[in-house]
C-alpha cells in the first residue's frame, strides 16, 4: 500500500523531500500536480474539482488503497478525496488547510481570487521574492529557493484558477466527517494562514489524532520533518 503525498500552493512535490528522507518505507509517491512544475493536460481547467479528480485518477492507477498525506492545498484535496472515495484510502494525514464552513480565506488568497488584483499580485511573484518570503516563514533557504525556482507563468495561472474556483470551498465541499479511517491532523501552532483551532475541529469530526506542532509555522513538512515522519509511521503501523 503506497504512501501518496500531495503538495500545496505554490509548492511542488519537493516540499516532501525532507520528510521522505526520514521515512523507513520506499513505496512513496509524490507527484507534481498540473501546472506545478508539471505539464497542464489539454482541457484541464485547474479548478479544485479538477485537481481532486486528477489525483483520484492517479491513485486509482496504483491499484490499491494508499496512505494519503496532504499539506496546505494538499490538505484540502486529501480531505475531499477521503470524503469522496474512502475505498481508495487506508489512512490519511492532513494539515495546514481546512475544508470548513467557518474558515475565512487569508488575505493573499482573497487577492488571488479578485480579478485584476490577482494578476497584479502575480507580477511581483518572482522566485527571489517567494524564496525570501518562504525563509521568513520558517523554510530553510535551500528548500525555499528550490521550490520557488519552479514558479512560472503556468503555475501562476493555475493558482489563480484554483483559488477563484474555491471562494466558497467550505460550503461547496462537504466537511470531512469520516470516522472509519485512521487519521492524523498535523498543524503548526503559529500558522499565519489558518489558526490551529481548525485542526481540532477536523479531529473532532473524524476522530483523528490531532498534533499541533509548537514553534512551527505553516510549513511543517520542512520545519519538522523528522517529527512528522515519526508521526506518519506511527499512523501507518497502527493500521497494519
Amino acid at each position: 500500500m503506497p504512501a501518496f503525498f500531495i503538495h500545496g500552493v505554490p509548492d511542488t512535490a519537493e516540499l516532501w523531500d525532507a520528510v521522505r528522507s526520514h521515512l523507513k518505507r520506499d513505496d512513496v509517491v509524490a507527484l507534481n500536480m498540473p501546472g506545478f512544475n508539471a505539464a497542464v493536460p489539454d482541457g484541464f481547467d485547474a479548478t479544485m474539482d479538477s485537481y481532486a479528480a486528477w489525483l483520484i485518477a492517479r491513485i486509482e492507477e496504483l491499484g490499491q488503497p494508499v496512505d494519503i498525506v496532504g499539506h496546505d492545498w494538499g490538505s484540502l484535496l486529501t480531505q475531499r478525496i477521503v470524503q469522496q472515495r474512502p475505498d481508495l484510502i487506508r489512512t490519511w494525514a492532513a494539515g495546514g488547510g481546512p475544508v470548513d464552513v467557518e474558515y475565512v480565506w487569508h488575505d493573499m488568497a482573497k487577492a488571488w481570487q479578485t480579478p485584476n488584483v490577482g494578476e497584479q499580485v502575480m507580477q511581483a511573484f518572482t522566485p527571489d521574492a517567494i524564496a525570501s518570503a518562504f525563509t521568513q516563514q520558517g523554510i530553510d533557504e535551500a528548500t525555499a529557493r528550490k521550490v520557488a525556482s519552479h514558479i512560472d507563468d503556468a503555475m501562476k495561472d493555475c493558482i489563480l484558477k484554483l483559488y477563484r474556483s474555491a471562494k466558497d470551498v467550505g460550503a461547496t465541499w462537504p466537511m470531512l466527517d469520516n470516522k472509519s479511517l485512521p487519521g492524523v491532523v498535523l498543524w503548526g501552532a503559529d500558522d499565519p494562514y489558518c489558526p490551529a483551532s481548525f485542526a481540532q475541529r477536523l479531529g473532532d469530526r473524524t476522530g483523528a489524532k490531532v498534533v499541533v506542532l509548537q514553534d512551527c509555522s505553516h510549513w511543517w513538512p520542512t520545519q519538522r520533518p523528522k517529527e512528522v515522519a515519526a508521526l506518519l509511521e506511527d499512523l501507518w503501523s497502527s493500521a497494519t
